[in-house]
C-alpha cells in the first residue's frame, strides 16, 4: 500500500500548481480515469458481447417454444447455446471486478492513520476544506449540513443522483426494447436465476448515494468518478 500511496502523492504534487490544496482529490479523480481508461477495453469487449446476445435471440426463441413445458431443459439449451457460440453472459462484470481492487486500496489507504509504521500524510489532504479521510458522518458532526465539508457531500449526493436517474432511465428503456431480458452488462437473454437481480438493475446506480456516504470522502470521489464514467461510456457503447 505505501508505493499506492507514493503514486497518490507523486500526482498530487504534479497537480498542486493547478489545484492547490485540492490537488490529492484531483489525483484520486485522475486515477481513476486513468484505471478506467485501463479497463476501456474490457467494457468494449463487453458491449460486443451485448450485440453478440442480441443475435442469439431467434434462437433462443426457437429454443423455448421447443422447451416450453421443460425449463430445466430450457435452462441447459440456453447455456449451451451461449457455450457454442463462445458468448458469456457474465463479460459485462468482467469491468466493474477489475476496479475492485483500486477501490479497495483507496479505501484502506485513506482509513490508515500509518503507512509503512509512519504517520499517513495523505490524511491532511482535504476537497474545498472537506478531509479526504473523513466520512458524512465526520461533516455532520462537525459545522453540519450547511458547514464546508458537509456541502461538499452535498454537492456530490446532487451529482449522483443526476447521474443516477440518468442511468435509471437509460437502463429502463434498454429493458424496454429487449423485452425486459436484459443481461448483467448488457442486453439479450438473462442468466436462469437472475430474474430478481435484472429486475433490481434499473435502481442499483441509487446505491452508489449509500457508498458515497459511508466510505471515506477520497473512495467517494473514486466512486463518484468511476460511475460517471460508466454512465457516459455505457451511452456511447450501447447507442
Amino acid at each position: 500500500m505505501s508505493v499506492f500511496a507514493q503514486l497518490v502523492e507523486r500526482l498530487a504534487d504534479l497537480l498542486q500548481p493547478l489545484f492547490h490544496a485540492s490537488a490529492a482529490a484531483a489525483a484520486i479523480i485522475l486515477f481513476t480515469m486513468l484505471v478506467r481508461l485501463l479497463v476501456h477495453p474490457l467494457s468494449r469487449a463487453s458491449a460486443r458481447g451485448q450485440n453478440a446476445r442480441k443475435q442469439l435471440q431467434p434462437k433462443i426463441a426457437e429454443l423455448r417454444r421447443k422447451h416450453s413445458r421443460n425449463p430445466e431443459r430450457l435452462q441447459q439449451a440456453v447455456l449451451e447455446l451461449h457455450t457454442k457460440e463462445k458468448v458469456s453472459p457474465l463479460a459485462g462484470c468482467l469491468p466493474g471486478l477489475f476496479q475492485l481492487p483500486a477501490f479497495f486500496l483507496l479505501y484502506h489507504l485513506f482509513s490508515s492513520t500509518t503507512i509503512g509504521g509512519e504517520a499517513n500524510a495523505l490524511l491532511g489532504h482535504d476537497l474545498l476544506g472537506a478531509p479526504l479521510g473523513d466520512r458524512w458522518s465526520d461533516a455532520l458532526a462537525g459545522d453540519g449540513v450547511l458547514g464546508g465539508a458537509g456541502l461538499v457531500y452535498v454537492a456530490l449526493f446532487l451529482f449522483v443522483a443526476g447521474v443516477a436517474a440518468f442511468n435509471y432511465r437509460r437502463t429502463k428503456r434498454m429493458m424496454a426494447d429487449s423485452g425486459g431480458a436484459v443481461a448483467l452488462g448488457g442486453g439479450g437473454e438473462q442468466m436462469p436465476g437472475l430474474g430478481a437481480v435484472t429486475k433490481a438493475m434499473p435502481f442499483m446506480s441509487f446505491l452508489t448515494l449509500v457508498t458515497v456516504a459511508v466510505v471515506p470522502l477520497a473512495a467517494a470521489l473514486y466512486v463518484v468518478t468511476s460511475t460517471t464514467w460508466s454512465a457516459v461510456e455505457r451511452a456511447a457503447l450501447y447507442r
